[in-house]
This record gives C-alpha cells, structure tokens and sequence, in this order.
C-alpha cells in the first residue's frame, strides 16, 4: 500500500530562532482540484510555544501560505487559533508534492519564530478531505537547545561532614533547555571551597547535556557552594547554597504541593508533568492538585492521576503525592489542597453528599491519612477567614503563591500583594495569615506555584498581577513519603518565593513548628533565647523577626549569609496574646528579604504560659 510522504527542511530546528521552515508533502494518491488540506501546528499559542502565523500574504512576515509546481502561492484560511485550511487550485496526482512555509516571503522580512522548548519529533498535523475519504500525516521535526547561556549545579541543600552526595550538572541555554550547543573545546572547571587536595575537575559538555558527579563531600562543617568556571569565555557560575553539619539528623526537601506545569497539561500529561517537576526543575517531591469538579477532572483522569502518582513515587529519588483541589464555601471553607499520605484515593468533590462540606470530609479520614492545606485565602474566589480552623487537618496554610502572597496586605509589609485590575480582584484581609496566627491558629508555612485552572483560569487574561512560582522546603529525617507527610504535620516547613534560600530560627533551641510553654521551661516567663540563621541566594536585605505578627528585630546583613542571636527578655505576660479558650501565648517567626526582592519565611515557633500541667493541650495525633 503506498503511503504519503512527509518530509520538513529544515529536519531539525534551534529552539527559540526565526527562520522559514518547509514541510513538504507528497501525495500517494490523486488529489483534485479544490481539495480541503488542513494544516495544525499543535500549538497553544502561549509565549513558549511555537508562533502562530499570520494567513494574509500582503502581509508578508510570519506568513503560513502552500505552494505547488507551476502555481502561485496559495493562501490559507484560518480556522482555529493553530488550524489553516488551504485549498488546492488544481489537481495534485500521485508523485507530486505541495509544500506549506512558515516564515516569511522573502530574506528581508521577519521569519517565524521556532517554540522556546526541546522537543524530541515535534508534530505537525495534515488533514485531507477527497473523494469521501479522510487522510491524515504529519510532519516530524526535532526542536534542540540553542547556544549553551547557564550552567546550572543542582545539589542537596543539607549534607553531613564527610558524607558523600551526588552533583548534577546541567548546560542550559536561555531557556531553560539543556543544550551541549557551544564551541566543540570548551571546558568547565569544578571547584570548591576545601576541595581535598587543592583539586579541580575539568568537564566535557556531553551531548546529553547534563553530567552526573557522584560521591562529591565536605571534609569540614560550614556553608559551601559548587563554582563552575566556563574556561573558553571566564564565566563563572554558582549552585544554590549547601549547609553542612558535623552533625543532624534531618535534611532538606525542595518541591511543590500546589502547581500546574506551566508547559504541560498535568491532566493530559501527568506523567510528563511529574517527569519534568523531577528532572527538569530537579524538586525532591511533587503533589497533583487538580480541582474536585467533574468538569475540571473526570473519573477516568483522576483514575490516570492516581495511577501514576504510585508509579513515580521512589524512595530516596523523587515522592510524588495525590493531591486535589476543593472548593468550598467563601469564608467558611475557601479553597483547600488535599494532600493524601497514600495511593489510589478516591477524589473528594464538593458536588457529592458524602464529601460536600469540611466536617464531613474530616470525619472521614484521620490526620495520618490526609493534611487540608488552607490556600490563596485572601483570594477574592478563595477567602477563607479562619474561624473554623482545624488544628488537627489545618497543619499548614500556603502563605504564598504565584498570583501573589496572603501574609498580609502590601501596607503591612507584603512584598507580593494580590493584585488584579479590579478592586474585587485585590487581596481581602479576613484572609490574612498573619491575622489567624493573632487569633490562636497554629499552623507551619508553604509555598504554591503556578496555576491557571479553576478559580485561576483567568487570571492571566484579566491581567491579574503574576510573581514567580514559590518553593516548599520540608525538614524530614530520611527520603520518603511517609517521613515527608510527617514532617508537614509536625509544621517543620519553609516557604520562599522561588529561590532556595536556607533559613532556621531556634527559641530555647527548639526548631520552627514546635510549641513551647512555661511548665516545662519555667525560664521562658523571663526570656527566650531567639537563634537562628539566612543564607541565601544573593545578598541579603534584611532579616525580619517577628513577634506576634508584628516586627521584633531586624537586621540588614547586606551579604549572602548571617546568623544571629539574640535574648527576648520582655515579660511573657506582658506582651503574650489573650484569647478566649487560649493560654496567653506568643508566636515568632523570621522573614528574610534579599536584594533581588525573593522571600523566605520559617513557620512560626510558639510559647504558651501554662500554670498547670494537666491543662496542655495535646495537638498532636498519636
């Protein structure tokens, strides 16, 4: 049986370039005059993707037009954002071949512009109606990374003295690709600071584009960070900080709980997505967070979800947890990610009687089996006021995402106000983080991503006010989803906004998430012994303590790592919060800001004054 032939030139393309591309098409059978030939670029049309042309010759840049032997060019019509329909002007016969261009008419104008991401067999679709018959071909192109613009180092943010731990390191051009696109001698040196025996390591950049370095270590305790050196141009660049102890038992965890891949659709594409989050942004864990409505997300690809979430779930490699989205009532309920400790749960949806309101979902399951993660709740579609806590499911709220930060309002010191060109578009303060902790809510800090589903959808077209994607880091003993899941239970999170900042704050020694109180340490009536430590990403602004939501001390480093100390001697009963059905209690937590405007935060620590010991309050899950 002949079959068509379809063939691109050029057969493979540079991620983002401008140029003209051809595809050209070969019929294995008789094709007749005014024939419908339908041309789908498979593109979305969003900035990373591949550019949509125009279909008006006169106009001559970024064109998509069809030329046969013999023939003017022929126009299209477009059909769709990513469809051009092109009729034939004569006859084609078996053998002969119409070619479509995308670009430009001649060298003077402007090309079209190739999509910003590698892509193995990037697919162009065509569409033929004839004789009562349907035939449908495509057209495959490789898109490879452009010129080698960033070497990124990707390391754990914990080590131990003398521990041995793996370097990744990737060639990257300016978007992000990995690349081995550069000069056939270039050279990269390794090196860092106590590097045994004064060496350094010289690198080839594969054409894989990435190298993996295993059993790298520190022989003494301190803050290190991995130098790559470009020999060719002297461009020097830096991995993310890296701690090392002489001693702990607990490591670092970077992912996100809430996130749509930007580049992938995580309900078609759910194992590319996880693929990415994993390899691509390098995240220790990921969490799916789809929306509960049938709409957003059938039975079938919740199935599809679930399923794949056990797949790539690997211990000591890459946790992915099941996760959803639940919209419930404004202020009573707001916007909730569910976070499940196992596989293959069934989804919650608001729309269903047994799990159509909070209490019912929370008699359902048992603390060890799901964590509620308040979220966006300053959000106009997403309030969430924080007299109904649970202290049992509510253990962390997302203070952070990137449609803007629920802290506070921007007067009060939130560097990422939510903001949207309409006045109920703005953050709402019943919402406020800050205010719940004021009012007795005990809960640790998280950060979200991107998302533009459910209550998110339009945001990007209403011009609603767009930061980058934050981070999640969890303090865990060991590499697993259950050590994970227990960790954010016990509060022990950090949250910045996109940059993998390392903060601590310590009161009497005792880390982020834990609740002090007078009876076990009669001295924090006097004082609290406040600790603690910001290495960051850049050079640091300022180091903000606070107490009680409001601003204790600060210091302004300007220099990329500080630690601090410092005696909290006010009274406890002077300056402790009195609610009803509260011990008086006060909460500290530290915000660091770094010239380039990123922001970390600890969960808060708390101290409660506490005169006899049977009336502590046990907050935790056996």
């Amino acid at each position: 049986m002949r079959r068509s032939i379809c063939t691109c030139d050029p057969h493979f393309v540079i991620a983002g370039n401008k140029s003209t591309y051809r595809f050209i098409f070969t019929t294995a059978n008789d094709l007749k005059k005014n024939t419908k030939l339908i041309f789908d670029l498979n593109s979305q049309g969003r900035y990373f993707d591949w550019q949509i042309p125009q279909a008006n010759l006169k106009s001559k840049s970024n064109l998509i037009w069809a030329e046969i032997p013999n023939s003017k060019p022929i126009s299209a019509k477009q059909i769709s954002l990513d469809k051009f329909e092109f009729t034939l002007p004569k006859d084609l016969k078996i053998s002969e071949s119409i070619t479509f261009f995308i670009g430009s008419l001649d060298d003077k104008s402007s090309g079209n512009f190739c999509q910003l991401y590698t892509q193995r067999k990037k697919s162009f679709n065509l569409h033929i109606s004839y004789d009562g018959k349907k035939e449908n071909d495509t057209f495959y192109l490789d898109v490879k990374g452009n010129k080698l613009f960033n070497i990124k180092a990707i390391t754990p943010s914990y080590v131990l003295r003398n521990k041995r731990f793996d370097v990744t390191i990737r060639f990257e051009d300016e978007f992000g690709n990995l690349t081995s696109n550069t000069d056939e001698d270039t050279l990269i040196e390794l090196s860092y600071q106590h590097l045994r025996e004064n060496l350094s390591w010289k690198l080839f950049i594969p054409e894989t584009g990435f190298i993996m370095l295993p059993s790298l270590y520190f022989n003494e305790p301190g803050i290190y960070k991995i130098k790559l050196k470009n020999l060719k141009n002297n461009q020097e660049y830096f991995s993310d900080p890296i701690l090392c102890f002489e001693f702990d038992d607990t490591n670092l965890y970077w992912g996100q709980l809430h996130s749509e891949s930007i580049r992938y659709d995580t309900q078609k594409e759910i194992d590319i997505s996880l693929r990415s989050f994993r390899d691509t942004s390098s995240h220790d864990y990921s969490a799916t967070s789809s929306f509960d409505s049938e709409k957003e997300t059938s039975t079938d690809a919740w199935k599809k979800i679930a399923a794949t979430v056990s797949e790539f779930n690997e211990d000591e490699r890459f946790i992915s947890f099941l996760g959803e989205q639940w919209l419930g009532d404004l202020k009573e309920e707001g916007l909730r990610q569910f976070i499940f400790s196992k596989d293959n749960k069934s989804i919650l949806r608001k729309d269903d009687l047994k799990s159509n309101s909070l209490k019912k979902i929370y008699k359902t399951f048992t603390p060890k089996d799901l964590i509620s993660i308040p979220s966006f709740t300053m959000g106009s579609q997403s309030l969430y006021d924080f007299k109904d806590y649970n202290p049992y499911y509510e253990r962390v709220v997302e203070i952070y995402n990137a449609w803007g930060s629920s802290e506070g309002l921007e007067k009060n010191g939130n560097l990422h106000p939510i903001e949207g060109p309409k006045k109920e578009q703005k953050g709402n303060i019943e919402g406020s983080v800050i205010n719940a902790l004021i009012n007795g809510c005990r809960f640790g800090f998280v950060a979200g991503g991107y998302d533009d589903r459910g209550i998110y959808k339009d945001f990007y077209d209403n011009e609603q006010k767009q930061y980058r994607a934050g981070l999640t880091g969890i303090l865990a003993k060991i590499h697993t989803r259950d050590s994970l899941f227990q960790a954010m239970y016990n509060r022990s999170t950090i949250a910045t906004t996109g940059e993998k900042i390392l903060v601590g704050l310590n009161v009497a020694n005792m880390p982020i998430g834990s609740e002090l109180n007078t009876i076990q340490k009669p001295g924090l009536m006097f004082n609290r012994f406040i600790s603690g430590y910001v290495i960051g990403t850049d050079l640091i602004k300022e180091v903000q303590i606070y107490r009680n939501g409001k601003l204790l001390n600060k210091f302004n480093p300007k220099k990329d790592t500080f630690e601090f100390e410092f005696d909290d001697s006010n009274n406890l009963l002077d300056v402790a919060i009195k609610k009803e059905g509260h011990p008086p209690f006060v909460f500290y937590y530290l915000k660091a800001i770094q010239n380039n405007n990123h922001v970390a935060w600890t969960s808060p620590i708390w101290v409660d004054h506490i005169t006899d010991a049977s009336s502590i309050k046990k907050t935790k899950k056996k």
